[in-house]
């Protein structure tokens, strides 16, 4: 199975044929695709300015748009290479627990569903790169009451996600479920209480 960095060199070789290198960056999201495979397709479209159900898209913009995949790799790569750091720092000195961000990481490794939209039409429209950044920046914080994308403070609680942890707090602003560990706790409860009659107790 080739991996993403194969695939990526097939969607830039100039002697492939347009299919291939449109199929090749469809695969490259089955290794990385922070909003989820269909959002994050949607999203790379509208950016590079490509219809989703064109197959003949110009091959400058199939780059432009792996061009954006690749950089939010790296700031993912990045952010995992010290998150897998710091939990053998913890472990060294007898931390084995592991915590609210541990357990949201364990649901985004290898980078499918970071920042998971569930509309798959509706995701935020900045580079996936700075997306990934205010996240990271989030989960390195004091938790808050607003969407770390976005900054909307409308957050509701979608108890039938289609992506573990299967339900939580949605941004109802750019769309993304916000990661529950950048949340203060008030805000995770208005949430909660948002949620369809009889199911607002439903935790993740």
């Amino acid at each position: 199975m080739a991996g993403f960095r194969s695939l990526a060199r097939q969607v830039r070789d100039p002697h492939n044929d347009l299919a291939l290198r449109r199929y090749s960056l469809r695969k490259c999201l089955e290794r990385f695709a922070p909003y989820g495979h269909r959002a994050t397709w949607d999203h790379l479209c509208a950016r590079a300015g490509f219809g989703p159900e064109d197959r003949a898209p110009e091959p400058a913009r199939l780059v432009a748009a792996l061009d954006e995949l690749e950089e939010a790799r790296a700031v993912w790569l990045g952010y995992e290479a010290e998150f897998a750091d710091r939990r053998r720092r913890e472990k060294h000195h007898g931390l084995r627990r592991p915590g609210t961000v541990d357990h949201w990481h364990r649901c985004t490794w290898g980078g499918c569903g970071i920042a998971w939209c569930d509309d798959p039409h509706t995701h935020p429209a900045e580079p996936l790169a700075d997306v990934l950044r205010k996240l990271i920046a989030a989960l390195e914080r004091e938790p808050g009451t607003h969407c770390p994308v976005c900054s909307d403070a409308d957050i509701t609680w979608n108890p039938d996600l289609g992506h573990e942890p299967w339900a939580g707090p949605v941004c109802t602003g750019c769309g993304i479920l916000v990661p529950q560990p950048v949340l203060a706790p008030a805000a995770l409860i208005r949430a909660r209480q948002s949620a369809p009659a009889g199911r607002a107790l439903v935790t993740a």
